[in-house]
């Protein structure tokens, strides 16, 4: 029997999500020289468009169809056939089955918008929309299906993932490393200046972020409950404390406070919460939060030390910070929190821990190399990337055929 308060919590919390895809684009979008901002912009735009048609056409059915040896979903919701208002016992008890595809689809859409930060200013529009076609088709909707699909290989193990830190984030951050690794590296790094545009434009986009993800978060709780409260706590909880343990890290260094690196802060520990908030409490949250900040830190100064162009940092930020929430999951998790979770090891279950480790090694590996195989298999028969010329001139004009600014 559907719950109309708990319907319109998830509504509303749908809507909060959607909202970070374009608060993802101005995110991003402030971190590029300005002859590229309308192109970081459209690309978010695009993803929007194009998996909230094939989220409906395959993604959904995919990911939360009838299990097929724990790998995918079979094609019991092709076309959202059967996907309409009544609820559903497994996956939504107290709210429309469509309700809960809806706001699943959400995530399925700023998965693969994460991973533009890695290849902006050269990229080829064509070569990005087949390319978000199949890694979403091939690496998404399988590996939801393993964490929270029914009967899903990972979910049989036992691993947790409340909200999408494998799912969504190291999903994200790694396939991202992949695509940097054969794309290439933009024209003239390291030695051309790369300065952000408009950071205002960015701390928009990292305030908007911020907001949606109470949605996010507080969503996965499916009802408006206590759990879905809690959620909201342990989110900005750890969000604030990875915002201060930021700025430590910048004092501690004798670097100067930079605004871009608060509102970096503020995202890894949002990332970071994101497996979690709905399995620990605020004082784990806390410290999941503040001890994201120096894992993404290090991660990004690794990356610099590597000469790797994957330009707006989307593994150390999104890949490592969810590895990171992932393993602490295993660490801080609490059935005093959640009955449906389970101890972790800090409440004296080590196998969680371990189970953690399992999927998380899993997810990285297949995100990874099935991306690897994805971008090398597209640049034999189409250009992934701009000329030259293009990516000199920049990509707002020789792409969109449109200036940001006059």
């Amino acid at each position: 029997m559907t719950n109309a308060g708990d319907t319109a919590w998830v509504l509303v919390a749908s809507a909060l999500v959607l909202m970070m895809t374009p608060a993802l684009a101005f995110f991003y979008g402030g971190m590029v020289r300005r002859k590229n901002v309308l192109s970081t912009l459209s690309l978010s735009f695009v993803v929007m468009a194009l998996i909230g048609v094939q989220w409906v056409v395959v993604g959904y059915t995919l990911a939360f169809g009838k299990d097929i040896g724990g790998l995918i979903g079979g094609l019991t919701f092709l076309g959202m056939r059967g996907v309409g208002a009544a609820p559903d016992p497994t996956y939504a008890a107290s709210i429309p089955l469509a309700a809960f595809a809806v706001f699943q689809m959400m995530f399925a859409i700023i998965t693969p918008a994460l991973i533009t930060g890695a290849l902006v200013e050269r990229v080829n529009l064509g070569g990005f929309v087949v390319f978000v076609l199949l890694w979403t088709t091939v690496v998404y909707d399988p590996v939801a299906h393993w964490v929270w699909g029914d009967g899903g290989l990972l979910r049989s193990m036992g691993a947790l993932d409340f909200a999408g830190g494998t799912v969504v984030h190291i999903l994200a951050g790694f396939s991202a490393l992949a695509v940097a690794r054969v794309i290439g590296k933009r024209r003239g790094f390291p030695v051309a200046p790369f300065e952000p545009h408009n950071i205002p434009y960015t701390v928009l986009g990292a305030g908007l972020l911020w907001v949606g993800w109470f949605g996010f978060n507080g969503g996965s709780a499916l009802a408006a409950n206590g759990l879905a409260v809690h959620a909201l706590v342990t989110t900005n909880t750890a969000a604030a404390a990875a915002t201060l343990a930021w700025m430590g890290l910048n004092w501690a260094l004798g670097e100067r406070f930079g605004t871009l690196g608060l509102v970096t802060g503020a995202i890894v520990g949002l990332v970071a919460i994101t497996p979690a908030a709905g399995y620990v409490t605020p004082m784990a949250a806390l410290v999941i939060g503040a001890l994201a900040a120096p894992v993404s830190y290090g991660a990004i100064r690794l990356r610099r030390r590597w000469g790797l162009d994957e330009s707006l940092d989307v593994w150390g930020c999104h890949g490592m910070a969810g590895t990171w929430g992932a393993l602490a999951t295993g660490l801080f998790a609490s059935r005093a929190v959640n009955p449906a979770g389970a101890d972790g090891l800090l409440y004296g279950n080590p196998h969680l821990l371990l189970v953690q480790a399992v999927a998380v090694v899993i997810s990285i590996a297949y995100a990874f190399g099935m991306t690897y195989v994805i971008v090398k298999l597209l640049g034999v028969g189409m250009r992934i990337r701009v000329s030259d010329v293009e990516e000199e001139v920049g990509l707002d004009l020789s792409i969109h055929g449109e200036r940001a600014y006059a």
